[in-house]
């Protein structure tokens, strides 16, 4: 829809009239082959009850419309108009092209955003300031933000009952694929094949890493710091299998003879820069895989590897 003629200072040119709403256009577009000009809005409206120009009736496509010449745009922008607020008080004309800043700033638009000084702050139109009710509005605030809460809770319950569902079955598959392991050596071997595989590709996936201070090393985590490791690990794609052994060396007590003691640890400590690590992502701790560290005496390292974790100093 254009912009009522009345609103406009002197004569306006038939060429800027909208042949569909028969006000000045507003967003014009024109049809490919005869020319005509249309109000965005009414040209789009129109073209869904019939393909075809308004005017003489040729054929034509919404994505064929495009945009009117520069003298036409140009002759649109110098045309005096009087403020959409006028009915409310505004008497400023402005050349059309300067309307939209105007209404932007408009003192007399009754829906220009303002904020209550009554004590909520909160930002509501200016028609709307004197029957504002700031305990009312607080009240309604407060309830949508509890209905946004309630749902997100129940949201985030069925994802947990999805989850422990899921786990259910992928325990009751791994229980099915023992079994028919056990009555199946070759296909045993085919799954440690694929696990083997599994491991390998995830393994070089993850980052090289550089431990800076071997010093730094905490060789006996607490529960809370294994878990946030334990998310890490899961979180970079590790196979399922290997999570909990992983987590489980990742303590003194499981690491090997040459890494078990602090002397121990203190007498190979020129050994360290030999190992190949892997940076656990986000996180100052690496793994060391036995796959990439064979090369490497037995009494350091173990399988399926190591998790070390330092207070500082992994790049």
């Amino acid at each position: 829809m254009g912009y009522e003629i009345g609103r406009f200072e002197g004569e306006v040119d038939e060429e800027l009239i909208c042949p569909i709403c028969s006000c000045v256009l507003e967003e014009p577009l024109q049809a490919p082959q005869c020319e005509h000009a249309f109000c965005a809005a009414c040209i789009h409206e129109w073209l869904t009850r019939q393909p075809t120009c308004p005017v003489d009736r040729s054929a034509i496509t919404p994505n064929q419309l495009k945009s009117v010449p520069r003298i036409l745009r140009n002759l649109l922008s110098r045309l005096t108009i009087s403020c959409d607020n006028k009915s409310f008080g505004c008497t400023s004309v402005m050349k059309l092209d300067a309307l939209p800043s105007h209404l932007q700033d408009c003192e007399f638009n009754p829906k220009k955003p303002v904020q209550c000084d009554k004590g909520c702050g909160l930002v509501v139109p200016k028609d709307e300031i004197k029957d504002h009710n700031c305990v009312r509005e607080l009240r309604n605030m407060m309830s949508q933000m509890q209905q946004k809460l309630t749902d997100l809770q129940t949201e985030s319950m069925e994802q947990k009952l999805q989850l422990r569902e899921q786990k259910r079955e992928i325990q009751s598959l791994t229980d099915s694929l023992r079994a028919v392991r056990i009555m199946n050596p070759r296909i045993r071997d085919i799954q440690t094949t694929m696990e083997n595989e599994d491991l390998t590709r995830w393994v070089g996936s993850l980052q090289a890493a550089r431990v800076t201070r071997w010093g730094g090393m905490i060789s006996t985590p607490d529960a809370v710091l294994q878990a946030v490791i334990k998310r890490a690990l899961m979180e970079s794609g590790s196979p399922s299998h290997v999570v909990t052994e992983l987590m489980e060396n990742a303590h003194e007590r499981r690491w090997p003879s040459g890494l078990s003691t602090l002397e121990t640890r203190q007498l190979n400590r020129r050994q360290y820069e030999n190992y190949v690590t892997k940076r656990i992502p986000g996180k100052q701790a690496v793994v060391v895989m036995y796959c990439e560290n064979q090369h490497m005496p037995e009494d350091l390292i173990i399988e399926p590897g190591l998790v070390m974790i330092f207070a500082h100093g992994v790049e």
